[in-house]
């Protein structure tokens, strides 16, 4: 017997946020900005047929948690993504599967580097 649920990922990408995370106190004073990815897995079964947003995850509500997480200072990535992904499966029942991915852009590292970034699965 085939099952009637249907899942589907949602990607919310490239979401920019200019935030004051990291362990050296020139970041927590500047600022530096930061790119948040998120891979979610989520039944869509309903919102297939009905066609409205109360039966569907709603990206804007998830946007906005992200947007919230974002705003509390971490010193460390590997904290502020567990935040977040944390927070996501908290807030939503619908996620199944989630894949964030948090980016520091131009990192102080001593050179010139695009990014470091720390992706966290659940």
């Amino acid at each position: 017997m085939t099952s009637n649920k249907q899942t589907a990922i949602i990607d919310l990408e490239e979401m920019v946020f200019y935030a004051y995370h990291g362990c050296f106190k020139e970041e927590q004073v500047v600022g530096n900005s930061f790119i948040v990815n998120i891979s979610l897995e989520t039944e869509v079964s309903k919102p297939m047929l009905t066609d409205n947003i109360k039966d569907a995850l709603n990206y804007v509500n998830v946007y906005n948690a992200v947007k919230e997480e974002m705003a509390i200072n971490s010193h460390l990535l590997e904290h502020l993504t567990a935040r977040i992904i944390n927070r996501l499966f908290e807030q939503f029942s619908a996620i199944l599967h989630a894949t964030v991915k948090v980016s520091k852009m131009n990192p102080p590292m001593g050179g010139q580097m695009k990014s470091v970034s720390v992706t966290l699965k659940r």
